[in-house]
């Protein structure tokens, strides 16, 4: 399964499960969710680059405990989200496969391998 938060991990994500041949699910951030009675998965993360606060979620009929998951999206700069949609990941008991991002600007090496991060790209590179 691919997850993307919106709005350009839910434009590359996509395309990632359609040449995978998986499902996706896209990653809503500070939407209520929809009002139906589906249980929703939701997290805040930590601070981001902007100092912001963000509310994740998706709805969690769209990811099995026996799915892996790999999460793709533009670009990682402080890993707030990522990891937010890790532990979101976790909770429903799913696998983590890793990360996968146009652009990576993290400074921590250590993040780079617990969230298994792949990138195209690496900020100094532009």
């Amino acid at each position: 399964m691919v997850l993307g938060p919106d709005s350009r991990g839910s434009l590359v994500g996509p395309l990632v499960a359609l040449h995978a041949g998986v499902g996706f699910v896209e990653v809503r951030k500070d939407r209520t969710p929809a009002g139906d009675s589906d249980e929703w998965v939701r997290r805040t993360t930590p601070p981001d680059y902007r100092d912001r606060h963000v509310v994740l979620g998706f709805r969690r009929g769209l990811l099995r405990s026996s799915d892996q998951v790999l999460v793709v999206d533009d670009w990682v700069d402080t890993g707030s989200q990522a990891r937010t949609v890790r532990a979101m990941v976790d909770s429903v008991g799913a696998g983590w496969v890793g990360f996968g991002c146009i652009v990576d600007a993290l400074d921590d090496s250590r993040l780079r391998r617990e969230l298994g991060l792949r990138s195209l790209l690496r900020l100094r590179d532009l």
